[in-house]
């Protein structure tokens, strides 16, 4: 391979890189909110989106395939906006 080839697969690897760690990131504070709702004694709403995002981000099926992060982090995302709506007590 050539330096440019190499460059490409360094970049595309940095990305890739990039994106698994915003998803852990992601189900460590989804893990960390649910429990933190839990001890104040706040609504977590429904289990199964939280098991559902657990689920979807451990499991090898996906809607793109498992190289990209991007799915699996909008999974995350939706989870806790869930998970704040339903202990937010103004809604």
């Amino acid at each position: 391979m050539d330096t440019n080839a190499w460059i490409v697969v360094l970049v595309v690897a940095a990305l890739l890189a990039a994106a698994l760690a915003v998803a852990v990131t992601l189900l460590v504070r989804l893990v960390r909110t649910r429990r933190a709702l839990r001890r104040a004694g706040l609504p977590t709403g429904p289990r199964w989106v939280f098991w559902g995002a657990i689920a979807y981000v451990v499991l090898p099926a996906d809607l793109l395939p498992d190289p990209a992060y991007f799915d699996d982090i909008a999974v995350l995302l939706l989870a806790l906006r869930s998970m704040r709506t339903s202990s937010d007590p103004l809604r």
